[in-house]
């Protein structure tokens, strides 16, 4: 584990005083730990925790209040965005010391508390002041969204609307120029001493390793000058524009993010590939004009549903001619048997009706509809890097970020990205290239080395 240096005040005990001291015996208490692994600070200035750890700043009553109404990861997350708690210095030492206690540490939801559990939180909210009525969730929750048939095409859209649609200036400030918003292929060698600091060089080179991912996928479908290709999810036309630049493809790139579709075109205008690339706001299930020669889903399968996903292989194997490839590339849940929580901080706040399945479910949904496995490979530690780059970009334009959307919004990208890192690195997550074949037609290559 990381641990960043703590801001304190004067000399403070290792045991803490004052608010403080019960503050970090009702947090405890909520994570079902004898000690918790942070330095607490209260509204008052007290402190309490093990000396040297890194710093969580209570900034108010209503903190506690939030956690006493929705204990676990929901409350602290609500807290975090609306601005309660804060966590000054080092967020990946913060929340890697967080994410280690107790029931954090636990795959799967968060277990619920104890009658004697809830009576002790109760006794800390009333010696501290902190009892009241349940504070409104801030406005960045996604309440709206998840309403209506689950992954129905309404409710899709409106998932992806609330969180591709937050602005592509802010996007652009955490992206860079790439605008790619998915796992990039990082060098071999010469990033290990930057995964853990998160310093600039390592953002510096996200736009290359950008680069790279996007070549990689287009040399694993065998691209080739005049091929049709299909781009599921298709983002700001990243991938579109190099298929179509780089390889002489032909790209039909289908977003439901309205934002998304109007930048992608714009990109496509300036770098005179508007007769190459067609952008389109439309559902994958609603592209009729195949077959293509080739099919790209880069971080976009997360948002089709376990449920669905059987569906989702079987449209796209209908889309594919024979010995067409497919890259399948997405995020997968790697903690056994459990399931994410849909009332955790990611679904309520970030990807609305996301589901995570393992990479073996994707394996065998592809193989069902009909599909050539040719190679699987695993990234889990470049999606690490990636999202330590982008919170370095964030901390970076932090003031511009914060007027494009908002204070909270911000938050909610930083606590994100920086938790969303810490799970890779963990392997609490992973993220893998699935590359498959429809039968027929053309033979694929021997060895990897036609890619690699």
């Amino acid at each position: 584990m990381t641990a960043g240096k703590a801001i304190g005040r004067g000399k403070s005990t290792g045991t803490g005083t004052g608010n403080a001291a019960r503050l970090a015996k009702a947090l405890a208490v909520v994570l079902d730990t004898p000690e918790i692994p942070l330095r607490l600070r209260a509204w008052d200035g007290s402190e309490a925790g093990p000396e040297g750890a890194p710093v969580l700043e209570f900034r108010s009553r209503r903190a506690l209040r939030r956690i006493l109404w929705s204990p676990g990861q929901l409350g602290l997350s609500r807290a975090y965005v609306a601005g309660d708690i804060d966590s000054p210095g080092n967020i990946f030492a913060a929340f890697s010391a967080l994410s280690s206690a107790g029931k954090f540490a636990e795959p799967g939801p968060f277990r619920p508390l104890t009658a004697a559990e809830i009576w002790t939180l109760l006794r800390t909210a009333v010696r501290l002041g902190a009892l009241g009525p349940n504070p409104a969730p801030p406005p960045e929750e996604a309440r709206v969204v998840r309403k209506g048939r689950l992954h129905s095409r309404r409710r899709d859209a409106a998932a992806i609307s609330h969180h591709y649609d937050v602005g592509n200036d802010f996007y652009a400030l955490v992206l860079g120029p790439s605008m790619v918003y998915s796992c990039a292929v990082w060098p071999e060698a010469g990033y290990g001493s930057e995964r853990t600091d998160g310093s600039r060089p390592l953002a510096a080179g996200l736009d290359a390793a950008q680069e790279a991912k996007l070549d990689l996928v287009c040399r694993k479908l065998g691209l080739r000058p005049g091929m049709r290709v299909l781009d599921v999810g298709c983002g700001w036309g990243s991938f579109a524009l190099h298929a179509a630049g780089k390889y002489g493809a032909t790209v039909v790139g289908v977003t439901l993010s309205t934002e998304q579709a109007i930048l992608a075109r714009k990109r496509a205008a300036n770098a005179g590939l508007t007769e190459r690339v067609d952008i389109r706001v439309q559902d994958y299930r609603d592209v009729l004009d195949g077959p293509f020669d080739a099919i790209s889903s880069i971080g976009m399968s997360e948002h089709v549903g376990r449920e669905q996903t059987p569906g989702y292989a079987s449209a796209l194997f209908s889309l594919l001619k024979p010995g067409g490839r497919l890259l399948n590339h997405a995020v997968s849940w790697n903690a056994g048997p459990t399931r994410p929580d849909p009332d955790s901080f990611i679904p309520r706040y970030v990807f609305p009706d996301g589901e995570m399945i393992s990479l073996g479910e994707t394996v065998s949904a592809l193989e069902a509809a009909g599909f050539e496995i040719l190679d699987v490979e695993a990234l889990r530690q470049h999606y690490a890097l990636t999202l330590r780059a982008w919170v370095s970009r964030l901390e970076d334009n932090w003031d511009q970020a914060a007027q494009l959307t908002s204070q909270g919004r911000a938050r909610v990208w930083r606590l994100y990205m920086a938790s969303s890192a810490l799970g890779f690195e963990h392997g609490l997550t992973g993220v893998n290239q699935v590359l498959v074949q429809r039968p027929g037609g053309e033979q694929p290559p021997l060895r990897r080395t036609a890619w690699l």
